[in-house]
């Protein structure tokens, strides 16, 4: 077990996890300002891009590529300093690094090697999405990038389909129409919203069923990255609620019918078999020999 008291020991270098805006510049925080000027080093996913949110805000701390080709080799470079007892930032080009971004690695790396990790709250684009849909927000799943290849993406949704909870995913405009295509597939007319140039003065939600975003993006210019919100599955609820013996292990399944049912142990095993579409001789397994 370890434990990480943050700020306890102020001469330990840290490695701060810094969400940068994803649309609307206005939307970094003056912490997130503030790390990015003490640190002495950012570690960009694009230096190009985060040197123009740099130049914005007139901060001068130097830059280093940190980005998916080239993680592993950076990883020991970076840490290296932590360990000397400097602090470094990593940023991603928007939003929050590690989500659908590089970052997870030296975030794991770091915690393995006992060195600090901080995490400044920001800018995500997936949850301002989520809110922002009108769907159930108390439970959701986020999924990302479905995969590129359409047998993949079927494969996919096919065990996701079950799920109550909301579902968020990320979409490049190339791809959206075909992912649409195969939720339908897959889904059914579920209730969707798409979410697109978020904070940004474009910024829109497209609200409706599957069908219906289905008509709307067959007449609509596609630009930028995609949000998607998709209802949970109306039928797995349904279908859940009827089934009263659902947290009771097989032993206790067995027992509620002998018990409360007056039935032989014999009964009970057929009938449990019945309702769990199991063999009856892996029920009197579990019952008479677990």
């Amino acid at each position: 077990m370890k434990i990480q008291k943050s700020f306890e020991d102020q001469t330990r270098g840290i490695v701060y996890v810094v969400p940068t805006p994803i649309g609307n510049l206005e939307d970094i925080t003056y912490r997130a300002l503030k790390i990015l000027k003490s640190v002495a080093l950012i570690a960009a996913e694009d230096t190009r891009n985060t040197k123009k949110l740099l130049n914005h805000f007139e901060i001068s701390t130097g830059l280093i590529s940190y980005h998916e080709h080239n993680k592993m080799a950076r990883e020991e470079q970076l840490l290296n300093r932590v360990e000397k007892g400097e602090s470094i930032a990593l940023v991603s080009d928007a939003g929050m690094p590690a989500i659908s971004d590089p970052g997870y690695e030296l975030v794991q790396a770091a915690i393995s090697r006992d060195l600090h990790v901080v995490v400044l709250p920001g800018a995500n684009a997936a949850l301002c999405a989520l809110v922002g849909s009108g769907l159930p927000s108390n439970e959701f799943l986020f999924y990302g990038f479905l995969p590129r290849k359409k047998k993949d993406k079927e494969l996919e949704l096919d065990r996701l389909k079950r799920l109550q909870s909301t579902v968020l995913f990320y979409e490049s405009p190339y791809r959206l129409k075909e992912t649409l295509k195969v939720m339908q597939e897959q889904l059914g007319n579920r209730q969707l919203v798409i979410a697109r140039e978020l904070t940004k003065r474009f910024e829109e939600y497209i609200r409706g069923s599957v069908d219906e975003l289905l008509e709307w993006v067959e007449v609509t210019e596609l630009k930028g990255e995609f949000c998607l919100v998709v209802e949970g599955s109306a039928a797995a609820a349904e279908e859940d609620t009827s089934l009263w013996w659902s947290h009771l292990a097989v032993i206790e399944h067995v027992t509620y019918y002998i018990q409360e049912k007056g039935l032989t142990s014999k009964e009970a095993i057929k009938q449990v078999a019945t309702d769990r579409k199991m063999p009856k001789r892996d029920v009197y397994q579990n019952y008479h020999i677990e």
